[in-house]
């Protein structure tokens, strides 16, 4: 394997290309904001997010290539570099921040504005970044050969293969436009409805099948692959055709927690499967999650502490002197904007985050940002356990500030409000390292992508609580439409801890399930979150992931760059779709707060659930058709 001292960069050191450019700043900033919209949306609807990196990348090329007629890799680099910051910190603000907005719900406390949210999230991304610049010459340099970093070594071959051409951002918005017009169909207009569901309930077996007819949904299935998608699909079908089933058969005629509308309580054999879900499969589903990140988190602790040890004695290494290719921002700045960045949490009033808080943050968010670095590079960005991290930080800081006296609703917002922090610091690490891989490869400089990092975070700091707002005023966080279920796991820990309020005992029975996963040898975190999500969002993900499976393993192919090729176009392809439907949901979101209704459902007269249904899952095939059509196209030319 190739090691550091043989490596040489696409464009050598000494050769000066356009690459911090008002054009890639402008574009990058423009893609940070809509691929963090985008996936605000997505996290918020299923709780997971996806990288953003490679199709911003397509996009540069698109534009940058054919649209400009310009022609530097470095400028589309700085452009991906810029615009994936956007859905990291994205990813991090949405787990996390909805918690409060539920709470305010509930009356217990103000929703927080969006300059708080701004803030807050700038706070994580600045730091992110910074802890990340100490983490590159241990990690990026140091061990290249040794941790692959698979997204950014992808993202640098769509990079390299742009030198080409930069045709591939065709598949991408294709992608993004037929996933708009379908959302906009479905959701929209309401020709079909979007989840097709069917509860079983007869007098001997009570569960639940169905699934969400969305693009989104099959594509990040499409994306994890047949793996991760069917081990998630596995925790959907233990809660809905086992547990739920279960829950029934025990419960029998004796009363539930459940209330009907004269409250008065309901037997669990009269219970609906969504209503043994809502109040009992949920806090088992948390269990799991909750004890998957510890179990994560405990297994890459040796990584962990060497990868401390490391950054620690390369401290500045290479930061402040050396060729264009090694140059980083130097440790005096790091040392000084991590201060600065602390100071301003524990005295600005729109960031709830008192002193020791800042100190949890500062100790806390460099520790994550070594472990996010490192699990990126051995098992890419889509696996980073962040909301494994994000759960144990909130165990530990709601602990410390109940030791303190800090409690109530007070102490549980500060927590959420550092875990936030945290949460971000982790995500964007994770990325900031994929990005620098994909630097290192096509000879990008450090200290500018550095430079670019942060700028993304900053606009997407400042535009994900106009989005996270927007969504909350259409649908509320909790509801059907965008259940935000990381961020009501991290509600029900704080809670939890600081309260004494969760039903240990569902919690317990999830912790060890993910035990019994764990001495399997299966993924637990996968596992989990299908165990915590509903069925209906598991099984379309399911769904992408078999086919991606399918095309894997085809058999005509003439060889394995054929077969990449193949399968690298869905990506593109599925990606485009992810963005598609985020941006229309954010469009819906805005027409739903002004009041605009375009519903059609009403020329199916009272058959809306069975004839739309039927035309629902009709149209969802054609979709999937198109996923491998467009797969397909590239094998043809090739022919």
């Amino acid at each position: 394997m190739e090691n550091k001292t043989d490596f040489k960069p696409y464009i050598p050191a000494d050769k000066v290309m356009p690459e911090f450019s008002v054009t890639a700043a402008v574009l990058g900033c423009l893609l940070a904001i809509l691929f963090g919209a985008a996936n605000a949306y997505l996290g918020l609807r299923v709780g997971m997010t996806v990288s953003a990196s490679i199709p911003a990348a397509v996009i540069s090329m698109g534009v940058i290539r054919i649209i400009l007629k310009k022609d530097s890799i470095l400028e589309n680099n700085m452009v991906q570099t810029i615009g994936s910051a956007g859905e990291s910190l994205a990813a991090g603000a949405i787990f996390t921040l909805p918690a409060i907005f539920m709470w305010a719900v509930e009356g217990k406390c103000d929703a927080p504005g969006i300059l708080s949210i701004a803030l807050i999230a700038l706070c994580g991304g600045i730091l992110g970044v910074l802890f990340m610049i100490p983490l590159r010459q241990a990690l990026i340099v140091d061990e290249h050969g040794t941790l692959p970093y698979p997204e950014g070594m992808a993202c640098a071959e769509v990079l390299l293969a742009g030198e080409e051409g930069g045709e591939k951002s065709t598949v991408v918005f294709s992608g993004l436009g037929i996933a708009a017009l379908y959302k906009f169909i479905t959701d929209g207009l309401k020709l079909f409805p979007s989840e097709v569901a069917f509860d079983i309930k007869t007098p001997i077996y009570t569960g639940g099948v169905g699934m969400d007819v969305l693009p989104a949904l099959a594509s990040v299935g499409y994306i994890c692959g047949i793996k991760i998608s069917s081990y998630m699909f596995a925790g959907g079908v233990l809660s809905y055709l086992v547990l739920i089933p279960a829950i029934v058969y025990f419960g029998g005629e004796s009363l539930s927690v459940v209330m009907d509308s004269a409250g008065n309580a309901i037997a669990f054999n009269a219970l609906s499967p969504g209503a043994i879900w809502s109040n009992y499969i949920r806090y088992i589903g948390a269990g799991a999650v909750a004890a998957g990140g510890i179990l994560s988190l405990v297994k890459s602790l040796p990584v962990m502490i060497k990868t401390f040890v490391k950054a620690m004695k390369g401290f500045g290494k290479n930061a402040e002197s050396g060729s264009r290719t090694e140059v980083n921002i130097s440790t005096k700045t790091v040392l000084i904007g991590v201060i600065a960045v602390a100071v301003v949490m524990w005295l600005l009033p729109e960031i709830p985050i008192s002193l020791s808080g800042a100190l949890i943050v500062v100790v806390f968010g460099f520790f994550f940002a070594s472990v996010s670095s490192r699990m990126v590079g051995l098992v890419g960005s889509s696996n980073n356990p962040v909301s494994g991290m994000a759960i144990a930080t909130l165990i530990a800081t709601t602990i410390i500030f109940k030791a303190m006296g800090v409690t109530g609703v007070e102490g549980m917002v500060a927590a959420i409000s550092v875990g936030t922090v945290i949460c971000i610091i982790a995500a964007i690490a994770g990325d900031a390292s994929q990005d620098l891989k994909t630097g290192y490869i096509v000879g990008a400089t450090p200290k500018k992508q550095q430079i670019g990092e942060i700028l993304g975070a900053v606009v997407a700091a400042f535009a994900i609580g106009g989005v996270m707002y927007l969504l909350h005023a259409a649908w509320g966080f909790g509801s059907e439409a965008i259940p935000a279920p990381q961020a009501s796991l991290m509600k029900m820990v704080v809670e939890g801890v600081m309260g004494g309020t969760l039903p240990w005992t569902l919690v317990l029975i999830g912790v060890f399930a993910a035990v019994i996963v764990e001495i399997l040898g299966i993924p637990v975190m996968a596992f989990a979150v299908g165990l915590y999500l509903p069925i209906y969002l598991s099984t379309p993900i399911f769904i992408g992931g078999v086919i991606r499976w399918f095309l894997e393993n085809k058999k005509k192919f003439a060889d394995d760059a054929s077969r990449k090729d193949f399968i690298d176009r869905g990506v593109l392809y599925t990606s485009g779709m992810i963005a598609g439907e985020g941006l229309v949901g954010i469009l819906l979101a805005v027409f739903a707060v002004v009041g605009l209704n375009f519903d059609f459902s009403g020329i199916y007269g009272g058959s809306f659930e069975t004839v739309g249904a039927i035309v629902g899952v009709i149209a969802f095939a054609a979709l999937l058709g198109s996923m491998m059509y467009f797969c397909k196209g590239k094998k043809k030319q090739n022919a």
